[in-house]
C-alpha cells in the first residue's frame, strides 16, 4: 500500500488554548478566572502561539525528506519556466533621431518584468506590411476594364493580365504566401512620421539596422520526429530581402521594370516555424528615391511595389523592403513589424548578500527568489587577498577540480595527460538547484569551499511562471525607455509555467526508475512528455504503431511509428475545444527528441474535432427551475463529451436511486468512440430536476445519426457546436444548424486559369467604396 505521510499535530492555536484551559480544573482546581484579563490565561495564549509555530515546522519535516529522497534518486522536479514574446518599440513622438537600445532592457506588463534578448536600432520611422492579394474571381466587367486600362503594358509584353489587391497584414488575418500571394512576397514599407522630411529621415536610417520581427501563425501545430534525426522543418530555407534600386527608368517600355539590390540579413532562427528577428544592414548611403519618372499607370504592376490608395502614405515613403521566401516553404506569417526584439520574461537581483561562508565542506546556501533562470547565477566572493572572485555554475560537482590542485608526482605520470586534466578543472565553482534557488559549494576535493567568514554576493534572474503569460498589448511601460519611445507587444507571451510541486515528482519515481528519462513504451512517452517543461499538458493520447499520414493506417499497422495526440490544459480562444499552438507543439518536439530512440518515427498531432449537434426534450419535476434545469442538463452533457479530463463526484440516478459514474471522464472522451444518443439521453436525465427526457436528438453536420449513434475515427473527438434543451418536444437538428451557422459564410477564392504560355503580369485592382 502506498505511504501516507502523516503530519505530525495537526492542532492550531485555538484548539491548544482550548485544551490547556479545560485541564485547569483538574490540575489547579483553585484557578477560577478564565477572563482573558486574567495573567494566566494571557501565559496559555502566549505560550499556545509558540506552540503552533513549532508544530508547523515539525509537519514540515516529512516534506524535507520527500525533497531529499528525491535528490538522491537524482529525480529532478521540473523547473518554472519563464515565458517568451516578442516586444515591438516605435519612436512616434520622440526626436528625430536612431535609438540604440541594449540588450537587458527592462519594459513591463503591470508588475511583470520582461528583458530584451538583444539590443536594436530603434529607427525613427514608421513600418507598414502589405501583400498583393491574389484575385482570381474577378468580374467580368472588372477584367474588361483593367485590360483595356493596361492595354499598352500587356501588348507590348505579350502578357496575360493577372488581378491582384493592396492588402495589409493583419494579425487576425495572417498571410500564406504560396496561395495568397500573387507573387510570393511580403512588402515592408518603410515610411517618414507625419511631418517629418523624407531626405532627412533617409540620411539618418542609413546604414543602421532595421529589426524585423516574424510571427509564424500558431495553427499550424503538427509536428514530426523521423528515424535518425529531426525532420518537417526548414531551417535550410533561404529567404532574400531586399531593397528597390532607385532613380530614373529607361525609356524603352520593355526595359521599364524595378531592379533590386539584396541586403545583408542575420536571424535568430528559422523565422517559418518559429517566432524570430532579423537585422538587416540597410544601405549606408541616403536612398533619395524610389523611382524619378514612374508613370502612375506602371505604380505597382509587375515587380514594382504594391500600388496604394493612400496618398499621404505613399508620399511619405522612403523606401520598400521585399521579402521574398522559396515557394517549396510554404511560408505563412501572422505578424510582421519593425524595431522588433524578442523578450523573456525575468527580474534581476543585483548582488543579494547570503551567509557568510563556514569553510566546511558541502556548504550550502539559498537564494531569496525563484525559480532561477539557469546561467544567469554569479557568485561573487572574496579571495584570501581581498579581490573578488567570480564562481561559474556547473552542472555536477563531481566533475569540479580540487580547491589545491595537487599533482602525482611519480615519474611516469608527472608530465601525463591525466595531470593536466585535474590541473585544467575549475574549483570556484557552484551547483544550482533553479526551482528551489539551493546553491551547493564543493568539499575541497571537488570544488572549493568558501572561506570561514567570507562575503557571499549573487546577482541572477528570476522568473514569474506563468503569470508572464500576458495577452495582446499589455507589455506598455519600461523604466529605462527613451523618451518618447513607445513599446508595446503585438502578440501574447508565451511559454510561461510554474514549477512541479515534490508531490507531483513522486508520481514519477517508479516510471524514472524503469526509463531512466527514455521514450521506450507508450507509458514513458505518457510520463515524459507532461514533464514538457514551458508547457502546460491536459491531455495526451499516446497510439502505437500508427501513422496518420497513411490514409487508410489503422493503429497497430504502422511499424515504428508513434502517434501522440496532444490538448493543452488551456486554451482562451477554444475552451471548450482546446487546441495547441505552434509554439506548444515545438516545446515538446524539443523535448522529447534527445530521449527517443532513433529508429522511431513520432508524429505529434492536435485532435479533429467534429461537429455535432444535440437537442433534447425535458420534462421538469415540479417546483424547480426550468431555467436552472436546462442549462444544468447542458452543463452535463458538455462535461460528458469534453475532451479534456473532468473531475465530478459521484451522482445519484433520480430514476432509480443508483450511483453513475464514467471512468472516460478522468481522461476525456476516448479516441474512437462514437457518441450514442441513448447514452446522451441517460446522462442528460442525472440532472437535478429533470423528471424524464421526452426525446433526445443527435447529428453531424451532414445530417441526423444513423440510428442515433456519431462515429469518430483516427484523432476525431466531438465538438458541440450547437446545443438545445427545450421542455416537452425538441428541437429539430436542421433548425438548430441552420440558426446556429446562419452567420457563416463560405468564400470562393476560384482560380486564375491557364495562361497560354504567356507572361503573368500583376495589375493592381483599386476596392469599389460605396458612396
Amino acid at each position: 500500500m502506498p505511504l501516507i505521510i502523516p503530519k505530525l499535530d495537526d492542532r492550531k492555536y485555538q484548539d491548544l488554548v482550548k485544551e490547556t484551559l479545560a485541564r485547569v480544573p483538574v490540575h489547579t482546581p483553585e484557578w477560577t478566572n478564565f477572563n482573558e484579563s486574567d495573567p494566566g490565561v494571557t501565559l496559555v495564549q502566549l505560550f499556545s502561539f509558540l506552540t503552533e509555530n513549532l508544530l508547523y515546522r515539525s509537519n514540515q519535516v516529512p516534506e524535507r525528506n520527500r525533497r531529499k529522497f528525491l535528490s538522491l534518486l537524482r529525480i529532478p522536479l521540473r523547473p518554472a519556466s519563464s515565458a517568451r514574446g516578442i516586444a515591438a518599440f516605435s519612436n512616434q513622438r520622440g526626436p528625430l533621431e536612431t535609438f540604440t537600445l541594449s540588450a537587458g532592457l527592462e519594459v513591463r506588463a503591470g508588475q511583470v518584468q520582461y528583458h530584451t534578448d538583444q539590443g536594436l536600432d530603434v529607427l525613427p520611422v514608421e513600418g507598414f506590411v502589405f501583400f498583393k492579394k491574389t484575385i482570381g474571381n474577378a468580374s467580368e466587367k472588372i477584367r474588361n476594364y483593367y485590360s483595356q486600362l493596361y492595354a499598352s503594358f500587356l501588348v507590348t509584353q505579350e502578357s496575360e493580365p493577372s488581378f491582384y489587391q493592396t492588402t495589409p497584414l493583419t494579425l487576425a488575418g495572417g498571410v500564406n504566401l504560396a496561395s495568397e500571394s500573387i507573387d510570393g512576397s511580403l512588402w515592408i514599407a518603410l515610411a517618414a512620421r507625419k511631418g517629418d522630411d523624407k531626405m532627412d529621415v533617409s540620411k539618418r536610417i542609413a546604414g543602421k539596422i532595421l529589426s524585423l520581427g516574424f510571427v509564424p501563425p500558431q495553427t499550424d501545430s503538427d509536428r514530426k520526429l523521423a528515424p535518425g534525426g529531426r525532420s518537417g522543418s526548414t531551417t535550410g530555407a533561404s529567404i532574400a530581402y531586399e531593397i528597390p534600386v532607385g532613380g530614373k527608368l529607361p525609356d524603352p517600355p520593355t526595359e521599364r521594370t524595378a531592379q533590386y539590390r539584396p541586403l545583408n540579413a542575420a536571424a535568430t532562427g528559422d523565422i517559418l516555424i518559429e517566432a524570430g528577428i532579423v537585422q538587416i544592414t540597410l544601405p549606408a548611403e541616403p536612398h533619395r528615391a524610389l523611382w524619378t519618372n514612374l508613370d502612375p499607370l506602371e505604380a505597382g504592376v509587375g515587380k514594382f511595389p504594391p500600388a496604394l490608395e493612400d496618398t499621404d502614405l505613399f508620399e511619405r515613403i522612403i523606401t520598400w523592403v521585399r521579402v521574398t521566401p522559396p515557394k517549396s516553404a510554404q511560408a505563412k506569417f501572422q505578424w510582421v513589424g519593425i524595431n522588433a526584439a524578442m523578450i523573456s520574461q525575468r527580474a534581476q537581483v543585483k548582488n543579494e548578500f547570503l551567509p557568510a561562508g563556514t569553510g566546511a565542506p558541502d556548504q550550502s546556501v539559498v537564494l531569496s527568489r525563484t525559480p532561477v533562470m539557469p546561467g544567469s547565477v554569479k557568485i561573487t566572493i572574496p579571495a584570501a587577498d581581498g579581490k573578488p572572485e567570480t564562481w561559474t555554475e556547473i552542472e555536477d560537482l563531481m566533475s569540479a577540480g580540487p580547491e589545491v590542485p595537487v599533482q602525482d608526482q611519480r615519474p611516469s605520470v608527472q608530465n601525463s595527460r591525466e595531470n593536466a586534466g585535474q590541473a585544467a578543472r575549475p574549483a570556484n565553482v557552484f551547483a544550482l538547484n533553479p526551482e528551489s534557488g539551493e546553491i551547493r559549494f564543493g568539499d575541497g576535493m571537488r570544488g572549493a569551499r568558501p572561506r570561514a567568514g567570507a562575503t557571499i554576493r549573487a546577482s541572477y534572474e528570476y522568473g514569474d511562471g506563468r503569470a508572464g503569460n500576458v495577452h495582446q498589448d499589455a507589455i506598455k511601460t519600461g523604466p529605462s525607455l527613451p523618451p518618447g519611445i513607445i513599446v508595446t507587444n503585438p502578440v501574447p507571451t508565451w511559454g510561461g509555467v510554474y514549477a512541479e510541486s515534490p508531490a507531483e515528482g513522486e508520481k514519477q519515481i517508479s516510471r524514472f526508475l524503469q526509463h531512466r528519462d527514455r521514450l521506450v513504451n507508450a507509458g514513458d512517452f505518457e510520463t515524459i512528455v507532461r514533464r514538457t517543461p514551458g508547457i502546460d499538458i491536459g491531455r495526451v493520447d499516446v497510439i502505437p504503431a500508427y501513422n496518420p499520414e497513411l490514409e487508410l493506417s489503422e493503429p497497430g499497422n504502422g511499424a515504428g511509428a508513434v502517434t501522440l495526440m496532444i490538448i493543452p490544459k488551456y486554451d482562451s480562444a477554444r475552451p471548450d475545444a482546446p487546441l495547441p499552438d505552434r509554439n506548444f507543439m515545438a516545446a515538446v518536439c524539443e523535448y522529447i527528441d534527445p530521449k527517443r530512440l532513433v529508429t522511431t518515427e513520432v508524429f505529434l498531432k492536435e485532435p479533429q474535432y467534429k461537429s455535432i449537434w444535440i437537442s433534447a426534450g425535458i420534462s421538469v419535476v415540479a417546483g424547480y427551475s426550468i431555467a436552472e434545469v436546462r442549462e444544468a442538463v447542458k452543463q452535463r452533457l458538455r462535461q460528458f463529451l469534453s475532451p479534456l479530463p473532468y473531475s465530478m463526484p459521484e451522482t445519484r440516478d433520480t430514476a432509480c436511486g443508483a450511483r453513475a459514474s464514467y471512468s472516460h471522464m478522468a481522461t476525456g472522451w476516448p479516441l474512437s468512440r462514437p457518441v450514442i444518443a441513448l447514452e446522451l439521453a441517460a446522462e442528460a436525465s442525472r440532472a437535478d430536476g429533470v423528471a424524464s427526457i421526452t426525446k433526445l436528438l443527435l447529428g453531424d453536420d451532414t445530417g441526423a445519426g444513423k440510428d442515433g449513434v456519431v462515429g469518430m475515427r483516427g484523432l476525431e473527438l466531438p465538438r458541440i457546436m450547437g446545443i438545445s434543451v427545450l421542455v416537452g418536444d425538441p428541437m429539430e437538428l436542421e433548425q438548430l444548424r441552420d440558426g446556429q451557422t446562419a452567420s457563416a459564410n463560405e468564400q470562393d477564392t476560384g482560380g486564375t486559369g491557364g495562361t497560354g504560355g504567356k507572361v503573368v503580369v500583376p495589375v493592381p485592382i483599386i476596392p469599389e467604396e460605396c458612396r
